[in-house]
């Protein structure tokens, strides 16, 4: 396991989510203010559903905090679900007189048949309560957790919708990013245009009880070189940051940097020319490298391993799989065909998924900055991270 480390627990309709987070270093300023901005973030979005109304995402700081800032000693979150009052009977943790009713028409798409398969249920509302992307608020929560170490040392994570549907931004014409029109895109898009299409897509998805899903890609910028490993299988950052995105809920494929069309190139328009820097120039950055990439096809990572450039991560998220009109299924208790169970959910998350993807990178690399860099406060942290940096420039 990492350095830096976290454990969730908690139903959609439970009490509350709650984390545990190990390895964060003492004296990072954290205040719960920095991380309800970020849940504030998640529960955006045009196409989320009603329970983004219900809920408002405030987390509370249990333990591992003292006047603002860490102590060194594990970090728990609590962050309560609104919703619970509404569901005290159904998910009652002492034993009733009379059970709620069971849920036993799975959805096609989601765990509900193999995880009542698996543990043998009679009735897939476990299933339902913790395969929820309910689950992912705590998540956002600890990655903002992350987040607040990475800032120290310089690294900034955004995240933008790249398609919803067939609707794709052109990503053939590169250019800057506006992360101030992002964030106030109803869909997290940077293209205003592309932005009415895709909430026309969505209300008609809507009209019709059908669900969408799309593209997000997911920017780390100001990432130092050499996280990860080429060594060992598992500490190789690229299959570090695969994993991490594709534990999000829906979530069907990753790829870093050009991903895919790589495998549509030669392999002397795939790679990415290395070029000096002039003296100079280095002098005046903040994080001086002697070389620079022409290209960044490699999404920032190579033989897995951080090369300096921005790490570039895109995931496929399918679309949701609740629908306001259901999908043909089965009834377990009797092996004959029904319409799959209705839950109250969203049409399309894709814009959401993107806040949840930063929170996953950011875990990531606040794990594979401690494990490079190390130390048990941020002083030390920061001291043998500029050391390293200036080894670097040296070199």
């Amino acid at each position: 396991m990492g350095q830096f480390r976290f454990l969730t627990a908690g139903e959609s309709h439970g009490k509350a989510l709650v984390a545990i987070v190990e390895g964060m270093v003492a004296d990072l300023p954290l205040e719960e203010s920095y991380i309800n901005r970020e849940l504030k973030r998640r529960q955006q979005g045009y196409g989320r559903g009603p329970r983004m109304k219900i809920e408002e995402d405030k987390v509370e700081i249990i333990s591992g905090v003292r006047y603002g800032r860490t102590i060194g000693s594990p970090i728990a979150l609590l962050i309560t679900n609104r919703d619970w009052q509404n569901w005290q009977e159904q998910l009652s943790i002492s034993p009733v007189e009379k059970e709620a009713e069971t849920v036993t028409c799975p959805r096609p798409g989601h765990a509900d048949l193999a995880g009542v398969t698996k543990y043998g249920l009679k009735d897939i509302r476990p299933i339902i309560e913790r395969a929820s992307a309910r689950e992912t608020a705590v998540r956002v929560a600890v990655g903002a957790v992350a987040r607040r170490f990475l800032e120290e040392l310089g690294v900034v994570i955004h995240s933008h919708t790249v398609a919803i549907e067939q609707h794709r931004w052109n990503m053939t014409e590169r250019s800057p990013i506006d992360w101030q029109r992002v964030e106030a895109s109803p869909v997290r898009c940077a293209d205003a245009r592309l932005e009415k299409v895709m909430m026309s897509a969505i209300d008609e998805a809507k009209a019709k009880g059908d669900t969408l899903g799309g593209v997000f890609e997911v920017i780390a910028s100001g990432v130092p070189v050499g996280l990860g490993s080429h060594v060992s299988w598992d500490r190789r950052l690229d299959g570090r940051i695969a994993q991490a995105i594709m534990s999000i809920n829906a979530i069907k494929g990753v790829e870093i940097g050009a991903g895919f069309a790589l495998a549509e190139l030669e392999g002397s328009q795939a790679h990415d020319v290395i070029e000096p820097v002039p003296s100079e120039v280095v002098s005046k950055e903040k994080r001086p490298l002697p070389w620079r990439r022409a290209t960044n096809r490699a999404g920032g990572i190579e033989g897995g391993m951080s090369n300096g450039e921005d790490i570039i991560v895109r995931a496929a998220i399918k679309p949701i799989a609740t629908l306001t009109d259901p999908l043909p299924s089965i009834d377990l208790r009797t092996g004959k065909a029904a319409r799959a169970h209705y839950e109250r959910s969203d049409v399309c998350v894709v814009p959401a998924a993107g806040v949840i993807g930063e929170a996953m990178l950011a875990i990531v690399l606040a794990d594979a900055c401690l494990e490079k860099f190390g130390g048990d406060n941020l002083k030390e942290t920061l001291s043998n991270y500029r050391n390293y940096l200036g080894g670097i420039c040296q070199a």
